[in-house]
């Protein structure tokens, strides 16, 4: 089996993952019909997983841009699969292809103003969501979401990545199995120098150039100006989604309140100042903090801290920590410490011995379809989950409320920044449900 035939034939039940109200798909799907609503860069990496999948058929694409939808026809001639029907014109133009009665799900990969919105009406319209982050720009916009999906039942899913790299699996893997005892703290984040990405010359990714706004490519289009206008963690999932599997926020456990602080801001002036110096865009008072640290407090006694760090130089690392009564792993360090099993009191393990060992069932089985997708193999899990979860009836690993919970860490922590770093209550979107809901995420032996 490898990566172009995969067709999923096994219907794996799991408990903890139960069936769709109502009757969304008469029977279990073998092939399953998507659309996608934008289709840049992220879009097309998600085209990408759909094209070498027999049980998945691209019925329809939306975008605005000629260049994105030209690059995406690409794809499929390349694939050698029939185009798919062009939706376009104007941001309203995805409503057109929501219409279509042969689209079960949509992927939405567009800029994140307009996440909610899109997300809503797919609901509606009776479409799985698959989402890419972050869910809404405010808190109400988070709720509105949550009370759309209650009336409609239809699944919504963050399509978090990191929460299915290898090494956070394991991870996952060892918190299960008691390795480091009970949680105590927990750290990760998004700490990638995105300048480049940032900034352009308005023809090329090619990181460089002082550019950005609608006439530059890519993220610089769009991604540069939050940065511009809004002081807080405006990337929180990749830190938080992973963390929240680990001490089962919303099944058992929740977060209750959070503080945010920013350090000031010089890293993009800076960068401008560096690679065109007398660019207009000096002017531009970047009001997000090249660091925002976050700290949020947990029912169960845990303290998380998230940080967000893409305005300076510095390798790529997302920080986790995971420390408890018995050990700790950092992976900024590759290094794991588990009391009475590692060397000397003072003597880390290399992270790979722990991590080999407790390499999760998911990787050990699909590895090879995951070998070749996009960061580092973790894009086929989180598109495979959701796939699985269409094709299933079944609810997805990613639900809603952890889809909110990561996501209102933004307007949360700007809303911090905003009253003097004053703590903020963190809403409750389970409405209580989390004190008995169980943990469902990676269980599944199917792909979930």
């Amino acid at each position: 089996m490898n990566r172009r035939n995969f067709c999923a034939k096994g219907l794996v039940g799991l408990a903890g993952l139960t069936l769709i109200p109502g009757t969304l798909f008469a029977n279990a799907k073998e092939k399953i019909r998507l659309g996608y609503i934008g289709v840049g860069l992220r879009g097309r990496n998600h085209i990408s997983e759909g094209l070498l999948r027999s049980d998945v058929e691209i019925t329809a694409i939306c975008d605005i841009q000629e260049r994105s939808l030209k690059y995406c026809r690409a794809q499929f001639v390349k694939a050698g699969k029939k185009l798919p029907a062009e939706y376009t014109g104007g941001v309203e133009a995805y409503k057109k292809l929501l219409e279509r009665k042969d689209i079960d799900a949509v992927i939405i990969a567009t800029p994140w103003e307009f996440h909610k919105d899109q997300a809503i009406d797919a609901m509606r319209a009776g479409k799985y969501v698959g989402c890419e982050v972050i869910a809404g720009i405010t808190v109400a916009d988070h709720w509105e979401i949550l009370k759309v999906y209650e009336e409609t039942n239809i699944p919504y899913m963050t399509l978090e990545n990191v929460s299915y790299r290898r090494d956070v699996l394991a991870v996952l893997n060892m918190v299960r199995n008691n390795v480091f005892g009970e949680l105590v703290h927990l750290e990760g984040g998004y700490q990638h120098d995105l300048r480049g990405v940032l900034f352009n010359d308005g023809v090329n990714f090619n990181g460089k150039g002082g550019e950005f706004g609608p006439n530059t490519v890519g993220e610089a289009q769009w991604r540069t100006q939050w940065n511009a206008d809004r002081n807080g963690d405006i990337y929180p999932t990749h830190g938080a989604g992973p963390i929240m599997n680990y001490i089962n926020i919303n099944c058992g456990n929740q977060f209750t309140n959070l503080v945010s602080f920013a350090s000031k801001s010089k890293g993009l002036h800076n960068y401008i100042q560096k690679v065109s110096p007398g660019n207009k865009n000096l002017t531009v008072n970047f009001k997000n903090g090249d660091l925002i640290t976050t700290m949020l407090n947990c029912a169960n006694g845990e303290t998380v801290t998230l940080t967000h760090d893409t305005h300076l130089p510095r390798p790529y690392s997302l920080g986790f920590r995971v420390q408890g009564t018995e050990g700790l792993w950092m992976d900024v360090a590759d290094s794991i410490y588990v009391e009475g099993k590692s060397g000397t009191y003072d003597e880390w393990d290399k992270a790979k011995t722990w991590l080999d060992k407790y390499d999760h069932p998911l990787w050990k089985k699909f590895e090879h379809l995951a070998e070749g997708a996009g960061h580092g193999g973790m894009d086929w899990f989180v598109f495979n989950a959701f796939v699985e979860s269409v094709k299933q009836k079944k609810q997805t690993p990613i639900d809603i409320y952890d889809s909110l919970t990561m996501s209102v860490i933004t307007p949360l922590s700007e809303q911090s920044l905003k009253e003097g770093n004053m703590p903020q209550k963190f809403p409750d979107f389970t409405k209580g449900k989390w004190k008995d809901a169980k943990s469902k995420f990676a269980l599944d032996s199917s792909g979930f």
